[in-house]
């Protein structure tokens, strides 16, 4: 399905109108844990990275459970692989990212004193961390204007039509150019929730969604 929309696209309202729809859900796992007070670059990354082909149900146990054990890079660095291992062993691809925590924990009290700047370079440079954990942790721990694309973002921004990427690194780009700066943060707040109980991947509720009449449907088959 792609449909002529009733009215235009507007952000600012969509922005307003999504704050309002996913106020009854919960929060998507990183900024949550930041509003518990995990705010620091070096949790937040970790975060992302445990966040990675995981469901948010269990990403936010398990960080909890790491950080419990051991909160900055001096004491993951501490730890050995097996044992970050086995505190995280209930996430997806617990083995990789358990060598990649350690790694980046080791990088961080070797190079960087012990904890993370605010610079996206650096973290690019470690392995496992890609365009989105490196934008969405600035952008949590160090209020940067950066945006982060998941899959949440890349496919409802293109079902709205806003924009009309294949790929969410095209996405990223495409908001960057058309996005206003003040949502880049936010978009990501608002669309995982969305993207997980309102706008899903199949049978979105568009009969009940409150960007209905500006949304395009692109690609939508069924709806509820």
């Amino acid at each position: 399905m792609n449909r002529k929309p009733k009215t235009k696209f507007d952000i600012e309202e969509a922005m307003l109108r999504l704050r309002a729809a996913v106020a009854p859900y919960p929060k998507a796992a990183l900024f949550e844990l930041a509003a518990e007070g995990y705010t620091s670059v070096f949790e937040i990354l970790v975060a992302c990275i445990l966040s990675i082909r995981t469901r948010d149900e269990t990403t936010l146990p398990v960080a909890r459970t790491l950080f419990a054990q051991a909160r900055t890079p001096a004491e993951l660095a501490a730890l050995s692989v097996e044992q970050i291992d086995r505190l995280i062993q209930a996430c997806t691809f617990h083995e990789t990212k358990a060598k990649t925590i350690h790694g980046i924990a080791c990088q961080a009290v070797q190079k960087h004193s012990g904890a993370l700047p605010c610079d996206r370079e650096v973290l690019l440079s470690f392995h496992g961390v890609g365009p989105k954990c490196a934008n969405l942790t600035l952008g949590i721990a160090c209020g940067l204007p950066l945006i982060g694309v998941d899959i949440h973002v890349h496919r409802v921004t293109n079902r709205w039509g806003y924009v009309r990427t294949l790929t969410p690194e095209q996405t990223m780009a495409a908001l960057q150019e058309k996005l206003p700066r003040p949502y880049w943060v936010e978009i990501n707040a608002l669309l995982v929730p969305f993207g997980k109980h309102i706008c899903t991947g199949t049978r979105p509720k568009c009969s009940t969604c409150p960007l209905r009449e500006m949304c395009r449907q692109v690609g939508v088959t069924s709806y509820r």
